[in-house]
């Protein structure tokens, strides 16, 4: 039990200093702040109910969130690859985006093609700044009730707020039909190969109907007017349920009554995301990072790249066909785990990049992790070395996910 508990702390290390925006804080600190200030932390409608769960509170992002359960972190993240789990995410940012030029606002602040998502379909996409640095990561819904559904990151909730405000309010002021509206649901994820016939038992529509990166409106489990989105961070089938703050502890019982669910907390959420390939905001992308460099150019529709119309396309569509001098990449090895921070060589050991997320995978029982390399060393199979408590110690660049997805699509 120990050293699955200075795993998590480990793991939460980097997360912390993620979500603070602060690259270069210390675990150590992050932990002693809880201590004194607890109670300045946001609460979510579910944190008594992990207190009586036997949650081990943490902050992060301004939010007091369970980091593991009473299993240790790995037992949480196997039981998420081979039953599921529920995960409190009532942290993140949902806002509603209303008015006949909804699509056209969202357009002028993301990369993708939003106008061509169809109803209750919805999409990953990024914010970008005029230099085409990444803002925030985010999932844009087209509702069928006329209005986006968006899920931002809690760590970027005051500049994405502000970014959306902002804009909605220079558009009224030139006419534009447009206002924005933050919701106060919370919002659960269950992931895991089981989450689908879970929740089945607690609703009348046929979950079959629902794929990946889709959305309905629903009762679940008894609370009317639930939206589930076949979606998650784990790389596995699950939804996102966002469901009215004084029905969350309600329907996490009524979840929880299935014995194939558990809770899991931030450190399974973290390697579970890492060994799915996915991006850390603060970690693994930022405002320095563009799409492309992100190896996120998949994001950038085909009609805006052609049009070139979101913000920093000027930089960021040259470097489509272009050669990168910096690009994320995946990398796995044996030995010490790699960490963040930790300098990638080549093998004549000149630094070329640096590692942004890693941790042993409890999956593939070998180190994964991210990291930007110069461009030309960004071939999978490329052999390469990080230095690991002053020591190089080998790696190779790996295709990622580096567990294989399990996404629900009708085939």
């Amino acid at each position: 039990m120990q050293h699955a508990r200075s795993s998590a702390w480990r793991l939460w290390g980097h997360l912390g200093a993620a979500a603070a925006g602060a690259r270069n804080s210390r675990p150590t600190a992050t932990r002693r702040s809880l201590s004194s200030g607890q109670e300045a932390l946001k609460k979510t409608p579910l944190f008594d109910f992990h207190k009586s769960h036997g949650g081990k509170m943490v902050s992060f992002a301004g939010w007091s969130l369970p980091v593991q359960y009473q299993d240790s972190h790995l037992e949480s993240h196997l039981h998420t690859r081979r039953h599921c789990s529920l995960f409190d995410v009532s942290h993140m940012l949902q806002t509603k985006i209303f008015g006949q030029d909804r699509v056209k606002m969202m357009e002028s602040l993301v990369v993708s093609d939003i106008a061509e998502l169809k109803p209750n379909q919805g999409t990953l996409t990024l914010f970008t700044n005029e230099e085409g640095g990444i803002i925030d990561d985010l999932i844009v819904t087209n509702t069928s009730d006329k209005y986006l559904y968006v899920v931002s990151n809690a760590g970027c909730r005051e500049k994405d707020l502000a970014l959306m405000q902002n804009k909605a309010s220079e558009l009224r002021s030139a006419g534009w039909d447009v206002n924005l509206e933050v919701t106060d649901h919370a919002l659960m994820a269950l992931q895991g190969p089981s989450a689908a016939h879970v929740l089945q038992a607690g609703v009348s529509d046929d979950l079959r109907k629902l794929t990946f990166m889709t959305s309905a409106v629903m009762d679940v489990f008894g609370v009317p007017g639930c939206r589930v989105t076949r979606c998650g961070y784990t790389g596995e089938d699950g939804v996102e349920i966002s469901v009215p703050a004084e029905k969350a502890v309600h329907l996490a019982e009524a979840l929880l009554k299935n014995q194939e669910v558990k809770l899991a907390g931030l450190a399974a959420r973290d390697s579970l995301r890492l060994e799915a390939g996915l991006c850390l905001y603060g970690n693994d992308i930022d405002e320095r990072t563009t799409p492309v460099e992100g190896s996120l150019g998949w994001t950038l529709g085909k009609r805006r790249r052609a049009a070139m119309d979101f913000p920093g396309a000027a930089i960021v569509v040259p470097q489509i066909k272009g050669k990168l001098t910096r690009k994320r990449v995946g990398l796995t090895s044996t030995g010490a785990p790699i960490r963040q921070h930790s300098l990638i060589m080549n093998t004549e050991g000149a630094v070329i990049g640096e590692i942004t997320s890693g941790c042993p995978s409890p999956c593939l029982k070998k180190n994964v992790a991210m990291g930007y390399v110069d461009g030309q060393y960004s071939k999978i199979g490329t052999p390469l070395m990080v230095e690991v408590r002053k020591k190089q110690q080998e790696a190779v660049v790996s295709k990622m996910p580096f567990v294989p997805t399990r996404y629900y699509t009708l085939k």
